[in-house]
């Protein structure tokens, strides 16, 4: 039996983006390495290009021998690697195909192989996964979306929708994040979900991106020729729009020409994001998200404890805001263990001076547990699911009423409970 590994790096293009390509090769190097050592000497190591690798197994005694080969090499390559000074983690997605059973060639042996990779990707990554026949057609799906993207934003295809972000102890709306959305010819309106992944492994992250920016700073402008109270909106920032030249100057300059600050925009990095942000090429001293920082732009971690959860980025970066991601707030009232993470993350951030926004916020006693282990402010279909700009004229209106006497949020929303039963 032969079996043929397809392996490829998980946001290797981050590194790229975020360290420049010179640290990029040398990652790749320490790799193909790595992989060497995992494997027997009558086994073929292949590098296909960019961040692809291919082992071919010879003589493979069995399924398991096959299992375990695979799990050596992501299990190695799960090790957190040393270039100058910065640890950079990446892991990998790895399919595998076998002989003669997935092919009776090499051409249909690498075909299937990356089918399986694919599927070992949106499995969650850092795994292997054996082919099997319908992966074709989740390969033929994914090409095919990659493909509708690329038509979409050139057909100027996207919108953006706004979620309120809520102050917990008065309801009024301290901020909102900007949301891209899809308008699907035939699918209607498709949340990012559905596409980001593709749209980060493809790099077209950067042109919707860069709407969303563009977007955004249009809807202010509307929303400050209506005399409405503005606040802050809150983007999401993809590493590799960090490399488009001196980013902070370019914000700037956009924000400037309508009249705002950087004060209006508060950009929201993932752990992993963050964790892998480093130096401009040819600039190696530079830190481009210190810079941002320093321009006046607030900076916000997304999706607090599904990524790295390294604490030491909390000492590095000057960091203005965690958010906690939604599965730790979706069964906080009744999983101690959920609640203990919630606490200590609270705990910590209270330390720190760093504002906390909770996720995923659907009922009211989410939100009373929050208020109770001090968590300020809140986000959810409690309060508002995601609207476009249009729609958010009447929250926005709501504060300019300073009549409002900060009214008890959690009161009213119990009144309004006990009125529906």
């Amino acid at each position: 039996m032969l079996a043929v590994m397809f392996i490829d790096l998980d946001h290797f293009k981050h590194v790229n983006d975020s360290r420049g390509h010179e640290v990029g090769d040398r990652l790749l190097q320490e790799v193909a390495r790595r992989i060497r050592t995992t494997t027997r000497e009558q086994d073929v190591v292949i590098r296909m290009g960019g961040d692809e690798f291919v082992v071919v197994m010879r003589n493979a005694a069995d399924m398991h021998q096959i299992h375990q080969a695979a799990r050596r090499i992501n299990r190695e390559l799960d090790q957190p690697i040393s270039i100058d000074g910065h640890l950079l983690v990446t892991t990998a997605s790895i399919g595998v195909s076998l002989y003669p059973r997935d092919g009776a060639d090499i051409s249909e042996l690498l075909k299937h192989s990356d089918s399986a990779m694919y599927q070992a990707k949106e499995g969650g990554r850092n795994k292997f996964q054996m082919f099997r026949a319908e992966m074709t057609e989740n390969l033929k799906k994914r090409v095919s979306l990659e493909a509708d993207l690329r038509a979409a934003i050139k057909l100027n295809q996207f919108d953006v929708a706004y979620q309120p972000i809520i102050d917990l102890r008065n309801n009024r709306v301290v901020g909102m994040e900007a949301l891209v959305r899809w308008l699907h010819p035939t699918d209607g309106m498709v949340g990012p979900d559905a596409f980001i992944e593709v749209a980060e492994d493809s790099g077209l992250i950067v042109p919707i991106g860069n709407f969303v920016l563009r977007h955004v700073i249009h809807d202010l402008c509307t929303w400050k020729q209506a005399n409405l109270a503005l606040v802050p909106i809150s983007v999401n920032l993809a590493p590799a729009q960090l490399r488009q030249g001196d980013l902070a100057n370019v914000l700037c300059k956009l924000l400037s020409v309508s009249g705002f600050g950087p004060d209006m925009l508060e950009l929201e990095l993932t752990e992993r994001a963050l964790f892998n942000a480093g130096s401009a090429p040819g600039k190696p001293h530079h830190d481009m998200i210190a810079n941002l920082r320093d321009a006046g732009f607030r900076i916000a971690i997304d999706d607090l404890g599904t990524g790295y959860s390294s604490l030491s980025y909390l000492k590095r970066w000057r960091v203005d805001r965690l958010k906690i991601d939604r599965s730790f707030i979706r069964d906080l009232v009744n999983d101690p263990n959920d609640f203990a993470i919630v606490s200590a993350i609270l705990a910590i951030a209270r330390q720190m001076r760093i504002d906390v926004v909770a996720e995923g916020i659907e009922g009211y006693p989410q939100a009373q547990t929050l208020l109770k282990l001090g968590c300020r402010y809140g986000q959810g279909f409690l309060f508002a699911e995601p609207q476009l700009a249009e729609d958010c004229i009447a929250f926005l209106r709501s504060n300019n009423d300073e009549s409002k006497n900060e009214p008890d949020l959690l009161a009213d929303l119990l009144l309004t409970q006990r009125s529906a039963s």
